[in-house]
């Protein structure tokens, strides 16, 4: 675990607001973990690897910081709070997890509470499986269920953030075939 406190070098404290235990955290947890998540730190970009999106921060409006242990694999991980309301967590092997949104989708009964990119490239990879590896079959309803579950997970990345703009446009297709079919 990478335990960000204050740290007092000659009487003066170096690391002393939200921001700055957040910007720590992150540097260390970013080196530590490359294969998720790299952090440009001049610019205050996050770059989800999984997915090659990146999200720009502005740390001003970090206004809650919380490093965390995973109950089940002890992994160290980080959750900023914004002045929005909305939250991203820095998890491996996901990378920038998030609130999926189910304004668009509605509600779907398998519907994690974090999500990341990483999830929505699963899901769209099992959706094209059910579609094109078995053109000649009916999708089956989970089928829709996932693809309701991944216009949850590019809301939530939309509003954290993150351009999805292509990732839309590649499930719009999917929803098309699935309609398509069942018509």
């Amino acid at each position: 675990m990478m335990a960000v406190s204050s740290v007092c070098v000659a009487g003066s404290v170096l690391v002393n607001t939200i921001q700055d235990r957040a910007q720590l955290f992150l540097r260390l947890w970013a080196e530590a973990h490359k294969h998720a998540l790299l952090y440009d730190e001049r610019s205050a970009t996050l770059l989800d690897v999984a997915s090659g999106k990146s999200i720009a921060l502005r740390w001003r409006d970090v206004i809650g910081f919380e490093e965390k242990v995973h109950p089940e694999s002890q992994e160290s991980y980080g959750v900023l709070l914004f002045d929005n309301g909305r939250q991203i967590a820095l998890v491996d092997p996901g990378g920038v997890a998030f609130a999926p949104l189910t304004e668009n989708s509605g509600a779907v009964q398998s519907m994690p509470a974090a999500v990341c990119l990483r999830d929505f490239l699963t899901l769209k990879q099992s959706v094209d499986h059910y579609l094109y590896d078995h053109p000649d079959q009916p999708p089956p309803r989970e089928c829709l269920d996932l693809i309701m579950i991944c216009i949850a997970t590019l809301d939530g990345a939309r509003a954290v953030g993150f351009d999805v703009g292509d990732l839309e446009g590649e499930l719009e297709e999917s929803l098309k075939e699935v309609e398509r079919r069942a018509s």
